[in-house]
């Protein structure tokens, strides 16, 4: 009896000890504002937008309190993705390039994020895009 309860003490240290950990991509915020630095959802002016990535699927978007978009649940794979951000103001494509995370624990980071069309302007600000919508 001794002996099944040591094997079992034993057991339970030597599983218990790897602790299950995963780094979640980094959140992908976009705030969209005119060349006045006027935020166009505030403003009324984006009424209507959504992203779909490149085999057509809806990303989930969240605006937040501030009138900022973020990209809910972009970044975890290894790679390069592709988007298009569509509004009733303007139409843009975007790709996000994402590796595994190179750390104690599983997970993924967005190492680039990559900005094209015709009359959009992005600055990296801290925490969050900023993209002027000409």
């Amino acid at each position: 009896m001794k002996n099944i309860f040591i094997f079992l003490l034993m057991t339970f240290i030597f599983t218990a000890c790897g602790e299950d950990c995963y780094n979640a991509p980094q959140t992908v915020a976009f705030k969209f504002v005119n060349s006045d630095d006027e935020n166009l959802i505030t403003n009324g002016t984006l009424t209507t937008y959504s992203v779909k990535d490149e085999n057509q699927v809806g990303v989930q978007l969240t605006k937040t309190s501030d009138d900022m978009v973020i990209l809910e649940k972009v970044g975890a794979y290894n790679g390069t993705k592709k988007y298009i951000f569509q509004s009733n103001v303007k139409a843009f494509d975007f790709s996000i390039q994402s590796s595994e995370f190179k750390g104690g624990c599983d997970g993924y980071q967005i190492n680039k994020l990559t900005f094209t069309g015709i009359g959009i302007d992005v600055t990296d600000e801290k925490g969050y895009y900023k993209i002027i919508l000409q």
